[in-house]
């Protein structure tokens, strides 16, 4: 299967960065396509759980999707995230 989220705090490469690398680190989470102009995170994955696992990932980062809480300490997270990504480079 494949989904495709809209998720809200994605701003630069760093968090592009982040995202691909720790959504690839969960088991039967395939094909991680971040796209920062779009918001958007895709990925291939062979159940339902495993996409509510990427979510709960994306939502721990502070990448959470659209409709969900978006607050300061979501937006706070995902500064550390983005961070983080762009200094792993």
């Amino acid at each position: 299967m494949k989904t495709t989220l809209q998720v809200q705090n994605l701003r630069c490469g760093g968090c592009v960065k982040t995202i691909s690398n720790k959504l690839s680190e969960i088991k039967d989470i395939k094909d991680v396509i971040v796209d920062k102009d779009s918001s958007s995170v895709s990925f291939g994955h062979q159940s339902a759980d495993d996409a509510s696992l990427a979510k709960e990932a994306l939502r721990q980062m502070g990448y959470p999707i659209i409709d969900e809480q978006n607050g300061f300490v979501e937006k706070a997270k995902s500064f550390v995230s983005c961070a983080s990504g762009k200094i792993s480079r």
